[in-house]
């Protein structure tokens, strides 16, 4: 028995008046999971726990059992395990955002037209920059519009705010420490550098000489966020005997399999967006779940999430239709207990995850089959699984397969 747990990054969302008040899961044809919802069972899950807004980092890990106020210390540290960077104890990490700025740094777009080219271009010319001699500064592209930052050197502290002013029409915040050691006040005057740096030094950057010219949002300027230094968490197979493998789009569900000890598998074409190469993520994923050396696959598919952020509702509606022809696939291998869910809601009215609970379903032998024959928001709420936690999955999960022990006499 293979234990899978499939993840529709953003899925969950609320009802919205174009869809005849129906949100985009409850509107989209999912004729393949509502197949699979009737011969199996329901339910919602807060994440984390109810009204908490999970990102997708401290939502997988939750997913995965691992406790994310104990091991989750920013969303940096395991975007650069992401993009393969051999992160080190003592390294301080940022997830960054490519951005467009104008003449006096104001953010006018956070992810620079969602640039898809050039940033390896662009990562080569930040990896010139000097600041002092005493730090190291790494950086590496992503996907699209995002990035790597990784600062390594003696006496720096994760202990900082963010530079990232999260919405368009602000210049990047002046990042300060959190504390009065002189590890943060210096670690924050590092960051600020690197950022007015970034600016000077792509302003003019032939990538963007480029983009201006065909009329696209120029990638001028450099946003770190999600600081944190490298966490140190037991293997997900030594925690449960299971042999693990991570299929996912983007570099931080990425990272978060690889610090856990997970094979990645990476996915050509893949974007992380709803232009994402549908073909090559169905494929992988399916020769994944196929493979005989693994006992637990993880499944993360971007698109709805990057739809929902846009307030794209059609695109949103559109891109979970095209995930339930993987579920098709699927539905037809046997022995496998198959948890379906979305980490966070991302509603388009929102633009934002919020702390809605999302829709689960369970594919498995043997189980106490519910009345629900569609999935959907509302739906669920109705199922047999009732209401759980992100914490709960794992629990559930090793029980279907078999392969956990009794807990007393």
């Amino acid at each position: 028995m293979k234990g899978i747990i499939f993840v529709i990054d953003g899925m969950g969302d609320r009802p919205v008046k174009e869809l005849g008040d129906k949100t985009p899961l409850e509107n989209a044809r999912t004729p393949a999971m509502d197949k699979m919802v009737e011969e199996g069972i329901t339910g919602i899950m807060d994440t984390i726990r109810p009204g908490v807004r999970p990102g997708s980092d401290t939502a997988h890990l939750t997913l995965l059992g691992y406790d994310p106020y104990e091991v989750y210390t920013g969303r940096g540290p395991f975007e650069a395990a992401g993009v393969d960077l051999d992160v080190q104890p003592g390294d301080i990490a940022f997830r960054c955002n490519f951005a467009t700025a104008d003449e006096d740094l104001t953010i006018t777009d956070r992810r620079a037209g969602r640039i898809s080219s050039g940033t390896d271009k662009i990562a080569d010319t930040i990896n010139q920059m000097k600041i002092d001699d005493n730090v190291q500064i790494i950086f590496k592209e992503s996907d699209a519009h995002r990035a790597v930052l990784v600062l390594r050197g003696k006496g720096l502290s994760d202990q900082i705010t963010d530079a990232d002013p999260k919405h368009e029409g602000n210049k990047p915040k002046t990042v300060k420490p959190l504390d009065d050691s002189e590890e943060a006040k210096y670690t924050a005057d590092v960051v600020n550098q690197f950022v007015n740096k970034s600016y000077e030094m792509l302003k003019e950057h032939p990538v963007n000489l480029e983009r201006i010219k065909e009329g696209k949002h120029p990638a001028n300027i450099v946003l770190p966020r999600g600081v944190g230094a490298v966490p140190s968490v037991p293997s997900f197979e030594d925690k449960y005997n299971l042999k693990g493998a991570c299929v996912a789009e983007t570099g931080l569900i990425k990272g978060i399999g690889k610090i856990v000890g997970m094979d990645v598998i990476n996915i050509p074409g893949a974007t992380g967006g709803i232009n994402t190469d549908i073909d090559s993520v169905h494929k992988h994923i399916i020769d994944t779940v196929k493979d005989d050396k693994y006992d637990f696959v993880l499944i993360n598919v971007d698109g709805a999430d990057e739809a929902g952020h846009d307030g794209d509702i059609i695109g949103k509606r559109d891109f979970i239709e095209k995930v339930d022809n993987i579920m098709k696939d699927l539905k037809e291998i046997d022995d496998i207990v198959l948890f379906v869910t979305a980490d966070h809601s991302t509603p388009v009215s929102v633009m934002d995850h919020t702390g809605d609970p999302v829709p689960v379903f369970i594919k498995a032998p043997g189980l106490r089959v519910d009345d629900i024959k569609e999935y959907g928001e509302r739906a669920a709420a109705k199922g047999g699984l009732c209401r759980i936690r992100g914490s709960d999955v794992m629990y559930i999960i090793r029980d279907l397969m078999n392969v956990t022990k009794k807990f007393g006499a």
